[in-house]
């Protein structure tokens, strides 16, 4: 059984923000908030992963395109 760890928002960086907003989107946000990040597969953890670098890498061209 996991620990039970609340998730504080106001003290998270962006890119977990970002973790747990992309998890959800997936719809494996229930899961990750129950029973913890290793009771995914890599396949959904590589999946996450992925998707965050896109993620940043969008925002990195949006900021280079505004200079």
């Amino acid at each position: 059984m996991a620990k039970q760890k609340k998730i504080d928002l106001e003290n998270m960086t962006e890119e977990e923000k970002m973790k747990y907003e992309i998890a959800g989107e997936l719809g494996l946000l229930d899961r990750v908030l129950k029973d913890g990040w290793r009771s995914l597969t890599a396949k959904e953890t590589g999946r996450i992963g992925g998707l965050v670098t896109r993620r940043k890498r969008q925002m990195a061209a949006e900021e280079n395109k505004k200079s």
